[in-house]
């Protein structure tokens, strides 16, 4: 008997390593994973690229207990990275995910030709709904209007029906990211359907209330966790039990800077739903999602946020506002020619 979503899987293995890495023949392509990664997904990939004449090679690890440099001590960081700093392209479908681990950046300081793509926790079902299942380029031209849209505007406001009504100025100067899924350029890749923004940190101020999922160190929400921010810091945090578990979370690392707000996203996959997996949730049609903690100096030079470790979480059915423009209504697209895009892909 065939397996769930066995066809749909190889042609989304396919869409992956052909379309997205454009990967050609001779290169070498790392896929890493950890124990608690989908198998089938793993091995999809690799076939795809095997058969498009690439060089698969495998790395499986142990699940570390946390994320980003977190996991660091349970990872074989010189062997680890000594690959990556090899390798054509790079594809983590870790749960426990190596993203801004040390691992992480050697490769990416040391190997300026590694495509690296972000594809942490992805499953079967996942990988249909999100990749085998979505027309790229239109949603690129989709992405790519809105970036251009937000970049243009100085100041942004985003509230959403849970309570958040945070305001902030935009910094010309730091990274605007359109992830369209496109992974055939050196650099760091994610999947597509987000576009992300770093404001001008001191700017950010008001409150903040997830509703969707935070990740770590909760998962899916049951109950909102609101947060007070003043100049791009949590102040405050207000909610139940697992509101509680966050502020434990953060103080485990004694580390102020993980009070920061990192980055701020869209989520725009038509075929994103909440699952309590973080990679589809940001992902989820009119979310907007806050990062804390971490951020590369790369993305907002000079010095970034050296933290500890990094978190996300979802704000879902957004309200956005730019220089005074609502170009998001609870989640709901406002502007005439944005809807027009957004329906050629299903939404």
């Amino acid at each position: 008997m065939t397996k769930l979503y066995e066809y749909e899987l190889g042609k989304a293995g396919d869409v992956l390593m052909r379309d997205m890495f454009k990967l050609k023949k001779g290169e070498t392509v790392i896929i890493t994973a950890d124990t608690e990664s989908d198998e089938r997904v793993v091995n999809a990939a690799a076939r795809s690229a095997f058969a498009l004449g690439a060089k698969p090679m495998v790395i499986w690890l142990a699940s570390p207990y946390g994320v980003g440099k977190a996991a660091d001590p349970m990872l074989p960081v010189d062997s680890l990275a000594a690959a990556l700093t090899k390798a054509d392209a790079w594809v983590e479908f870790n749960n426990k995910w190596l993203l801004y681990s040390t691992p992480f950046e050697i490769a990416m300081k040391q190997n300026d030709k590694l495509r690296y793509l972000c594809l942490v926790g992805m499953d079967v079902d996942m990988m249909i709904r999100v990749i085998g299942r979505v027309d790229a380029a239109k949603l690129s031209v989709f992405l790519h209007k809105v970036t251009e849209m937000t970049r243009q505007a100085s100041h942004v406001r985003i509230t959403n029906p849970a309570g958040s009504e945070l305001e902030f100025d935009n910094e010309p100067e730091y990274t605007f990211t359109c992830d369209d899924g496109s992974a055939f350029e050196a650099g760091m890749h994610m999947l597509g359907g987000q576009i992300c923004w770093i404001p001008r940190f001191e700017t950010i101020n008001g409150t903040l209330v997830f509703d969707g999922t935070l990740d770590p160190p909760t998962g899916l929400l049951q109950e909102p966790v609101s947060l007070t921010i003043e100049k791009g810091r949590v102040v405050k945090i207000d909610g139940g039990s697992q509101a509680r578990e966050f502020e434990s979370w953060l103080q485990s690392f004694n580390d102020s800077n993980m009070y920061r707000l990192a980055h701020v996203c869209y989520g725009f996959n038509p075929g994103a739903k909440l699952t309590g997996n973080i990679l589809e949730d940001e992902r989820v049609w009119g979310c907007t999602e806050w990062g804390l903690g971490y951020l590369s100096s790369i993305d907002a030079p000079p010095d970034g946020i050296d933290a500890s470790s990094h978190c996300d979480g979802i704000c879902l059915n957004s309200t956005v506002i730019l220089d005074g423009e609502k170009i998001l209504d609870e989640g709901k697209l406002v502007p005439e020619d944005l809807k027009e895009l957004a329906a050629e892909i299903g939404k």
